[in-house]
C-alpha cells in the first residue's frame, strides 16, 4: 500500500472514530442537560406556588379541598389561557404545567388536571408514598420522573414539590409536573443542529487532513525522485521544503556532495593516471631519444611528437577541469534568451582553421530563427566539443551538416551530423559517460588514436544545466547528435 493511501486511511479512520465519540458525547448529553434545566425551572415554580397556596391551605377545614379557594381558581384560570408563541423557531400553542396540593397527610386536596378535558381529578386520592410527596414531608428535596408508558421514555413526566408552611410547620407539598414531550422538538432541534455542525466540521477535518497528506505526499515524492536522479548521476538541487522534510532535503543534499566528492576525486586520480600514460610513455621515449646524436629529420620527427602529447595533455587536463567546475553547478549563472543557431556558427568558426586542415566545410541544413534560455558560452562549449568529434570522425573532404529546428511539441532541436562510419550499436548508450570513447579513424600511415571521452560527457552537463537532452543516432552514412531544449 502507498505511503499517501497509508496516510488518508489513517486520518480517516482517526477523525471519523473521534468524531464518533464526540458527537455521540454531545448527543447524549443534550437530552439529560434539557431536562436539568427543566427540573431547576420547576424547583422555582414550585416554591413560588407553594408560597401562594399557603393561606388558602391552612384555612382549609379538616378533611376538606382547596377547590373553592382563591389560589384554585387562578391556577384552573391558567391552565385554561389562551397561549400561541414562537420560541426560536419552535411553536408553543398550550400550557403544559400540571399542579397538585396535598395535605400534611399526603391526601390530594387539589388536583389543576380536573380542569383539562379528558383529565381526571386526583382529588382525594393518597400520595404520601410517591417520592415528591414522601420526601418532601420528610423535610428532603422531592421530585420524582414517572413514564406513562413504561417502554418508552419520550412519555415521561417530571414532578417536583416544594413544602407549603404556615409559620415553621409544613401542612402540605405542592407538586408541579411538567411532561418531558413538551420539550422534545427543543432536544429533536439542537441534536439535528449539532449532528450537522459535526458532519460538517468532520467533512472539513477530512479535507484538511486530504491536504495536509497531500502535501506530505508530495515533498516525499520529490525527495524520492531527488534521490532517484541522484542514483542515475543526473545532478539536481535539492527540492526547497519546509520543517524536517526541508532539514532532510539539505541532509541529503550535503551527504550527496561529501560522497560525490570522495568519489569524484577517486575517479578522476584514476583516469587521469590512466589517460596520461600513453602520452607520458611517449613523451619520455622521444626525450630519450634525443639524447642522442640524430639526423635533423629525426630529431624534427621526436620533436614534433613531444609537442603533439603535451598538446594532448594540455587538453585532457583542461576538459577534466572544465568537466569538473559543470559537475559543481548546480544551475546557471547568466541565463538569457539567446539563439542557438549562433552559437552553433560561433562554435563552427571557432573550429574552422582544423576543419579546413582537413578539407572539411559545414552546412546548414535548416536554421529556424527560435529562442531559448540559457548561457551562450556554455552552449558554445558544448556545440564546439561535437564539431571537434565530428572533425575528427568524417573523413577528409567531407561535409559536416548542422540544422536549428522548432520542434512539433514546442521545443528546439539542434543536431550536429558527420559522414564517418557511425558507433556500434553497443556503444550508443554510453557515448557521453566519462571516459568512454570509441577509436578514431586515421589517416593511412597513422597509428589509430582514441579520445578520452570527456567531450561528449562535457556536453551531457552543459544540457543538464539548461534542462535538455542528449541523443545520439547512426544516420547512414555517419552520426548525428541531437541537443533538445525546451521553449519558452
Amino acid at each position: 500500500m502507498k505511503l499517501g493511501l497509508r496516510l488518508i486511511l489513517g486520518f480517516f479512520v482517526i477523525a471519523g472514530l473521534a468524531a464518533f465519540f464526540i458527537l455521540r458525547v454531545f448527543v447524549v448529553e443534550v437530552r439529560p442537560s434539557v431536562r436539568e434545566v427543566m427540573e431547576d425551572m420547576l424547583v422555582d415554580t414550585a416554591n413560588i406556588l407553594a408560597e401562594l397556596a399557603a393561606d388558602d391551605l391552612a384555612r382549609m377545614p379538616a378533611g376538606g379541598t382547596l377547590d373553592g379557594s382563591r389560589f384554585a381558581q387562578r391556577v384552573r384560570d391558567y391552565a385554561l389561557r389562551p397561549i400561541d408563541a414562537s420560541i426560536w423557531g419552535v411553536s408553543k400553542r398550550t400550557l403544559d404545567y400540571r399542579v397538585y396540593v396535598t395535605d400534611a397527610g399526603g391526601r390530594v386536596v387539589f388536583d389543576s388536571g380536573a380542569g383539562k378535558p379528558a383529565a381526571s381529578s386526583a382529588a382525594g386520592q393518597d400520595y404520601s408514598r410517591w417520592r415528591d410527596v414522601a420526601l418532601t414531608l420528610q423535610g428532603r428535596y422531592g421530585a420524582r420522573a414517572t413514564r406513562e408508558v413504561q417502554t418508552d421514555d419520550r412519555t415521561s413526566v417530571m414532578y417536583v414539590a416544594a413544602p407549603v408552611r404556615d409559620g415553621g410547620r409544613v401542612i402540605g407539598v405542592l407538586t408541579v409536573a411538567k411532561p418531558v414531550s413538551t420539550v422534545q422538538p427543543f432536544v429533536d432541534r439542537a441534536e439535528r443542529t449539532i449532528l450537522l455542525q459535526g458532519a460538517w466540521l468532520t467533512l472539513l477535518s477530512l479535507a484538511v487532513g486530504a491536504l495536509v497528506t497531500g502535501w506530505i505526499v508530495w515533498s516525499v515524492r520529490r525527495l524520492r525522485t531527488y534521490a532517484q536522479q541522484v542514483q542515475i548521476g543526473t545532478r539536481l538541487p535539492a527540492p526547497r521544503l519546509s520543517g524536517e522534510l526541508g532539514d532532510l532535503a539539505v541532509a541529503m543534499e550535503a551527504m550527496r556532495d561529501r560522497l560525490e566528492g570522495h568519489a569524484h576525486v577517486e575517479q578522476t586520480i584514476r583516469a587521469l593516471t590512466h589517460e596520461l600514460k600513453s602520452p607520458l610513455a611517449a613523451i619520455g621515449g622521444a626525450a630519450e631519444l634525443l639524447h642522442d646524436p640524430l639526423p635533423d629529420a629525426d630529431r624534427e620527427t621526436f620533436a614534433g611528437q613531444i609537442e603533439e602529447q603535451v598538446a594532448r595533455v594540455r587538453s585532457l587536463v583542461e576538459r577534466m577541469l572544465e568537466l569538473s567546475k559543470l559537475e559543481h553547478r548546480r544551475e546557471l549563472e547568466h541565463r538569457r534568451w539567446l539563439d542557438p543557431g549562433d552559437c552553433a556558427q560561433a562554435a563552427w568558426e571557432r573550429a574552422r582553421g582544423r576543419a579546413l586542415q582537413r578539407g572539411q566545410s559545414m552546412r546548414w541544413l535548416r536554421r529556424d530563427t527560435v529562442q531559448v534560455s540559457g548561457e551562450a558560452e556554455l552552449l558554445e562549449l558544448a556545440i564546439a566539443n561535437l564539431i571537434e568529434n565530428a572533425i575528427d570522425f568524417a573523413p577528409r573532404g567531407s561535409v559536416i551538416d548542422m540544422s536549428v529546428a522548432a520542434g512539433a511539441q514546442g521545443g528546439v532541436v539542434l543536431s550536429v551530423r558527420d559522414r564517418g562510419t557511425g558507433v556500434e550499436r553497443y556503444a550508443l548508450d554510453r557515448l557521453g559517460q566519462r571516459y568512454f570513447s570509441t577509436p578514431r579513424p586515421a589517416d593511412p600511415g597513422d597509428a589509430p588514436r582514441k579520445g578520452s571521452g570527456l567531450g561528449l560527457a562535457i556536453v551531457r552537463q552543459v544540457m543538464a544545466l539548461h534542462g535538455g537532452g542528449v541523443r545520439f543516432e547512426n544516420s547512414d552514412p555517419g552520426l548525428r547528435v541531437l541537443l533538445s531544449f525546451r521553449r519558452p
